[in-house]
């Protein structure tokens, strides 16, 4: 009988031996029901589903690329729209800003033209009253003087001389 000489125990009671009697065991089952063949064809599937599940992950990710350049290009595009309405704005501002000063300064001119002719207006009027006034001033005089200055005599050629010149006027 073989004993381990550092032990003293049998080589059956040895755990390396029961260790490898039935690793060899599972080996040989393995092989002889082409286990191999199961287990190469597992790894394989699964390095096959790997496979695609990189692609996926690829397309995906080109995908992702494609969207954010589109949202990119969009948000330049909304920027480049904003900065061109932001001028036009600028723009009509300055122009309604121009024409608002313009129409201000054409009304306080035809406001002024206006103030004027109201003025020039009550000057005519007034100069009309002062010479209504005067004329009818110089009516009561000579009225008043031709009533203590002549004679009755007098008044009939008067008389007679306005309708004689009456008759030349109106016809």
């Amino acid at each position: 009988m073989l004993i381990n000489a550092a032990v003293g125990t049998p080589w059956y009671l040895d755990s390396k031996l029961w260790v490898l009697v039935p690793l060899v065991l599972f080996l040989a089952f393995v092989l002889q029901k082409g286990a191999l063949k199961g287990i190469n064809e597992s790894l394989d599937k699964r390095a096959e589903d790997i496979k695609n599940e990189l692609d996926e992950a690829r397309r995906l990710r080109e995908e992702a690329q494609t969207l954010l350049a589109s949202y990119m290009r969009k948000q330049k595009e909304a920027e480049e729209l904003a900065d061109s309405i932001v001028k036009q704005a600028k723009h009509d501002a300055e122009a309604m800003a121009t024409q608002a000063r313009k129409d201000l300064s054409e009304r306080l001119e035809r406001r002024a033209a206006q103030a004027e002719a109201k003025i020039a207006t009550a000057e005519a009027q007034a100069m009309a009253e002062v010479k209504a006034k005067a004329a009818d001033l110089a009516l009561e005089a000579a009225e008043s003087v031709l009533k203590t200055s002549l004679k009755p005599a007098d008044h009939a050629s008067l008389i007679k001389d306005g309708i004689a010149q009456m008759g030349k006027v109106l016809n």
